[in-house]
């Protein structure tokens, strides 16, 4: 069990601190910074693996 495909976001950020990982501003932000491609509204493919500092850096 590797990373998933596809990751689902929630339809509304919660605002909580740190943001959780399936987040759409967390994706939002990953995808700005190359690490995720969006596939539609709400889903997204991330590209490769993605670093944890760069997942906490797009958390916080």
């Amino acid at each position: 069990m590797g990373d998933p495909v596809t990751v689902t976001t929630k339809k509304k950020c919660c605002k909580s601190g740190p943001r959780c990982k399936r987040c759409p501003v967390v994706w939002k932000r990953l995808e700005s910074e190359g690490l995720a491609v969006r596939i539609n509204k709400r889903t997204y493919e991330p590209a490769g693996k993605i670093p944890k500092k760069k997942m906490k850096a797009a958390r916080h």
